[in-house]
């Protein structure tokens, strides 16, 4: 019986020649993550181990300021303080402050810290987003991050998998954001708890990097341990260009044992909405826009969707237009190389000139923490990848979520509109 792509990865970190699903392993790590939140709790902790003063490698760990920063208010200020002491003292060689990272999950891939076969932990849910590029990538509690910063190592049970198969080609103004949502609202948002989600098929091979970091970051919305995708060629190329170091390249065994297979229809998706007040609450654009649904806020980045091929496409529907004067609409680029891209290429300038406002890169109004949070009563539709109750602010406001498409096409209009009208109109 062979073994699925997370089981191999794993049984390769815990020295044995096979694992199996439910088993408890000890799993030696390639990269721990913290970013000022997480970082906290987990640095009180390691102060409290006995013996613990040093990390067991400074390269082999990455902190990154990006939730609360540019600090909001005081406190916020102390929490990015204490990780950037701490990195200082234990001479962290991936620090990440502001003005030279961003949002954590888009500037450890850029940076080359993350490759196939790797194992990887962090103090944040969607650390599954190192799942496109074929690296076992999870999130985990601070005292995890704490016990991994001292030994390089974490405990785990070794989750069951649910293959995924997709197979035709995206229609217009159809994006991986839409496949995913449409994902998770077949699997439901606990569809896939402790479960491995492996993607397959013809629709992914064709995906970008971009869209596959894009369905492996919103794994964890349908409850997913990891998601994660076969490295292929495009991978290697992505990861050669950013790292030197050695990476295994793992496949899955013809024989794997999975739990459930999926299959799912991509070539006749239309772009998907994930409808307050869960990311499973998924409909097809058709039946949302017909409801007439006006919104307040339009917001476009997070690490689900802030990459240049993202703002790409909001730029090149909102070229020489202005959105419409009922909406603000808040961009945030995914990292500072990200927003440099941006603006080489006029991006910022395009978006500027629609009306729209550009922020530092940062986690911020995503999980309603500054630099966009609702307010009561106000509706967002958003690029991110949560929609709970008060998830981007207020508990009486509500959140869309959807593709950068179909939020620029609802910029201009200021309700929830259908992209394909945009390009049956030429855009």
């Amino acid at each position: 019986m062979g073994m699925t792509l997370t089981e191999k990865i794993l049984a390769r970190h815990a020295g044995l020649e096979r694992v199996e699903p439910g088993q408890i392993i000890n799993a030696n790590v390639d990269l721990v993550l913290a970013n000022e939140l997480s970082a906290a709790v987990a640095i009180g902790v390691m102060r409290g181990i006995k013996g613990a003063d040093r990390v067991f490698d400074r390269s082999r760990i990455a902190l990154v300021e990006d939730h609360f920063v540019p600090a909001k208010d005081a406190q916020s200020a102390k929490l990015a303080k204490l990780m950037k002491d701490f990195a200082i003292e234990q001479e962290i060689v991936h620090f990440f402050d502001v003005g030279r990272g961003g949002i954590e999950h888009v500037v450890l891939p850029e940076e080359g810290l993350v490759a196939p076969g790797e194992l990887i932990v962090g103090g944040d849910s969607h650390t599954c987003t190192y799942g496109a590029f074929g690296a076992f990538a999870t999130g985990m509690g601070s005292t995890d991050i704490a016990a991994a910063f001292v030994l390089g190592e974490v405990w785990l049970k070794v989750p069951a998998s649910i293959k995924l198969v997709y197979n035709g080609k995206l229609g217009p103004m159809v994006y991986a954001k839409d496949l995913m949502l449409r994902t998770v609202g077949e699997l439901g948002i606990d569809g896939a708890t402790y479960r491995a989600i492996e993607y397959h098929g013809t629709t992914v091979d064709e995906l970008s990097i971009t869209g596959r970091i894009t369905m492996a970051n919103m794994a964890i919305e349908a409850g997913a341990k990891n998601g994660i995708f076969h490295a292929d060629a495009k991978t290697i190329a992505f990861v050669k260009e950013r790292t030197n170091r050695d990476f295994a390249v793992d496949r899955a065994d013809h024989d794997a044992v999975y739990e459930r297979v999926v299959t799912i229809d991509a070539g006749s998706l239309e772009p998907q909405v994930a409808c307050p007040h869960t990311p499973d609450n998924v409909h097809p654009i058709s039946e949302v826009a017909a409801d007439n649904v006006s919104v307040d806020q339009v917001f476009v980045g997070s690490c689900t969707n802030g990459y240049i091929e993202d703002l790409r496409i909001v730029a090149k529907i909102l070229d020489g237009k202005k959105i419409a004067s009922n909406v603000r609409v808040i961009v945030n680029p995914g990292s500072q190389k990200v927003w440099m891209q941006a603006a080489q290429e006029g991006v910022l300038t395009t978006l500027a000139a629609a009306g729209c406002v550009v922020n530092t890169p940062g986690c911020g109004a995503c999980f309603g923490g500054h630099m966009g949070t609702l307010g009561d009563g106000e509706r967002a539709i958003s690029t991110t990848n949560r929609n709970y109750v008060g998830r981007m602010g207020s508990p009486k406001s509500e959140v869309f979520l959807a593709s950068p498409a179909t939020c620029a096409a609802s910029a201009l209009s200021g309700r929830i509109t259908d992209p394909r009208v945009l390009e049956l109109a030429g855009v």
